[in-house]
C-alpha cells in the first residue's frame, strides 16, 4: 500500500500498477464486490414474474422488493462511505460482504412477500458497507497514472460478473426455483473474503476523528424511506391524499433536516465541502439523470421479455449478453481514454447513445423477435454505457480531494442508487402500469414503450447537461530545463478544472 501524507491521501509517487499481480488481485476483490451487489439487481429484475405467482403479488409489492434493498443501500451509503475513512475502507468492505451473504441467505427462505422485502432491506445494509469501499480501495490502492484504467476495468469486469447473474438466475428460475438466485451471493462472498484478507492494502483517512455522524444516517435514511413510500403509494391512493402526500412532505423535511445537520456537525457525514467542486457536482447531476434513466428501464425490460415477449427467465437472461460482452471489450479502453483526453467527449455523446437504444426497446413486443427487435437495441445500449459509465465514475472521483475518495465513492454511488430509488418508484406508475399489470401484456407492452421513450429523454438530458457542465482538465504544463546555476525550479502547478 501506498504512504500517506498527513490528510491521509495516498502519496502521488506510490501506488500499484495495473499489469502487476498485486493490482490484479485488488482489482478482483473490487469487482467481485461491487459485482456481488449488481447482480441482485439484474438477478431479482429476471426473477420478478416468478415471485408475484408464488406469492400472489401485486406490481407495488414486486416494487417493493426492488425497493426495500435500493432503500437501506441508498440511505446508509454515505454513513458507510464515512466508516470506511475513519476505520479502513478494507476492513469496513469486508464486514460488508459479510453481511450480505447472511441476509442473502435469509431471503433465499422467506415464506412470503413481506419477510422477503424485509430480508431484501437487511441485505440492503450490507450492500451499503461494501459498495463506496469498492471504489475507494481502487482510487486509494492504485497509482494515478493508472487510476483510469483501473476504474475502467472495473466497470467492464464488474459488468461481466453481473450480467452472469441473469444468465445463471433465469436457469435457476427456469430449472429449480427462484430462491435459489440468492445462493449465487455465497460462492461470491467466500472469494471476496479470503482474496481480500490476503491481498487488498488497507486505507484510510487519517485526519479524521471523534465519533461517526450517526443522527446523519439515521435522517438520510428516514427522509428517503419516507419519499420513497409517497412516491410508490400515490399511484394506488391519489397523489394529493394524505397516504401519498404525508410520507413525501415528512421524508423532503427529514432530507432538509440532514442538510442542515451536516452543515453544523463537528464530523459529518457528508462533507459539504465536496460540493463546491463544479465538476464534482456537474458529474453527479449527469450520474443521477441517467442512471434513473437506467434503473427505470431495465426493471421492466426483464418482465416485457417474459409476460410479453413469451421468453423463459433463461432466455430473458442470455439476451443481455451481448450488453456484456461490448462493456467488457470496450470499457477499460473507454476509461483510459477518459484519463488520456479528459471525460466530456464520452460522458456528453455515451448518453445519446444510450437514449438510442432505449428508444429501440420500444420495437420489442410479442412476436419478440431477437435478432430484429432485441439485439440490435441492447447492442447499442451496451455499446453506450461502454462509452459513459467508466468516464463518468472517472470525472467524479477525480473532482474530489484524494483524503475524501471514500465519501467521494459513496456520494457518487448513492446518487446512483437514489436515482434508481425513484424511478422504479415513479417510472411505472407514469407509464401507465399499476396493480396486476404485468399479467396484462398488451397493457404491459404499451406501458413498456412509455417508459422506454421517457427513459430516453432522460438519457439525452444527461448527455446535454454533461456537455454544459463537464470540463476536462487542463494539461500540466511541463517544467523548463533547469541549469545547475540557476535559481531553484519553481513549484509546479496544480492542473485547473
Amino acid at each position: 500500500m501506498s504512504s500517506a501524507d498527513n490528510h491521509g491521501a495516498p502519496v502521488a509517487e506510490a501506488g500499484l500498477g495495473y499489469a502487476t499481480g498485486p493490482g490484479r488481485w485488488v482489482l478482483v476483490v473490487t469487482v467481485l464486490g461491487s459485482a456481488m451487489t449488481s447482480i441482485d439487481a439484474t438477478v431479482v429484475g429476471i426473477a420478478l414474474p416468478a415471485i408475484g405467482r408464488d406469492f400472489g403479488a401485486g406490481l407495488t409489492a414486486l416494487q417493493w422488493v426492488v425497493m426495500s434493498y435500493t432503500l437501506t443501500l441508498a440511505g446508509l451509503l454515505l454513513f458507510a462511505g464515512a466508516l470506511g475513512d475513519r476505520y479502513g475502507r478494507k476492513r469496513i468492505f469486508l464486514a460488508g460482504v459479510v453481511w450480505f451473504a447472511v441476509a442473502s441467505l435469509v431471503c433465499g427462505f422467506a415464506p412470503n412477500a413481506a419477510l422477503l422485502i424485509g430480508a431484501r432491506a437487511v441485505q440492503g445494509v450490507g450492500g451499503a458497507l461494501l459498495t463506496p469501499g469498492s471504489l475507494a480501495i481502487i482510487e486509494a490502492s492504485f497509482r494515478p497514472v493508472d487510476r483510469g484504467k483501473a476504474i475502467g476495468a472495473w466497470s467492464g469486469l464488474s459488468a461481466v460478473a453481473t450480467a452472469i447473474g441473469p444468465f445463471l438466475g433465469g436457469w435457476l428460475v427456469q430449472a429449480v426455483s427462484w430462491r435459489l438466485i440468492f445462493a449465487i451471493n455465497l460462492p461470491v462472498a467466500a472469494v471476496i473474503i479470503a482474496a481480500g484478507v490476503r491481498h487488498v492494502p488497507e486505507s484510510r483517512d487519517t485526519g479524521l476523528s471523534g465519533r461517526p455522524d450517526i443522527a446523519g444516517g439515521i435522517l438520510a435514511t428516514a427522509g428517503l424511506t419516507g419519499v420513497a413510500y409517497g412516491l410508490i403509494a400515490g399511484p394506488g391512493g391519489g397523489w394529493t391524499r394524505p397516504p401519498a402526500l404525508m410520507p413525501v412532505i415528512a421524508g423532503a423535511l427529514l432530507l432538509a433536516c440532514f442538510v442542515a445537520w451536516e452543515r453544523r456537525a463537528r464530523a459529518p457525514m457528508l462533507p459539504l465541502s465536496l460540493f463546491a467542486s463544479g465538476q464534482f457536482s456537474a458529474a453527479n447531476a449527469v450520474t443521477f439523470t441517467v442512471y434513473g434513466a437506467l434503473a427505470g428501464a431495465l426493471l421492466l425490460l426483464p418482465v416485457e421479455l417474459q409476460q410479453v415477449s413469451g421468453y423463459t427467465a433463461l432466455q430473458a437472461g442470455i439476451s443481455l449478453l451481448p450488453v456484456t460482452a461490448i462493456m467488457l471489450v470496450l470499457s477499460a479502453r473507454s476509461g483510459a481514454l477518459a484519463a488520456r483526453i479528459g471525460p466530456r467527449l464520452q460522458v456528453s455523446t455515451g448518453p445519446a447513445v444510450i437514449a438510442a437504444g432505449l428508444a429501440l426497446f420500444t420495437r420489442i413486443g410479442p412476436s419478440g423477435n431477437y435478432l430484429t427487435e432485441v439485439l440490435p437495441a441492447v447492442a447499442i445500449f451496451g455499446l453506450g454505457l461502454a462509452i459513459t459509465v467508466a468516464p463518468l465514475t472517472v470525472a467524479a472521483l477525480a473532482a474530489a480531494p484524494a483524503r475524501h475518495v471514500g465519501m467521494a465513492s459513496a456520494v457518487n454511488n448513492d446518487v446512483a442508487r437514489t436515482a434508481a430509488l425513484i424511478a422504479v418508484a415513479v417510472l411505472p406508475a407514469a407509464s401507465g402500469l399499476t396493480g396486476t399489470a404485468y399479467l396484462h401484456p398488451a397493457r404491459f407492452s404499451a406501458g413498456f414503450g412509455t417508459a422506454s421513450v421517457i427513459s430516453a429523454g432522460l438519457c439525452l438530458a444527461g448527455g446535454a447537461l454533461a456537455a454544459l457542465t463537464i470540463r476536462n482538465p487542463r494539461p500540466q504544463a511541463r517544467p523548463a530545463p533547469q541549469r545547475r546555476y540557476c535559481s531553484p525550479p519553481r513549484r509546479a502547478g496544480t492542473p485547473g478544472r
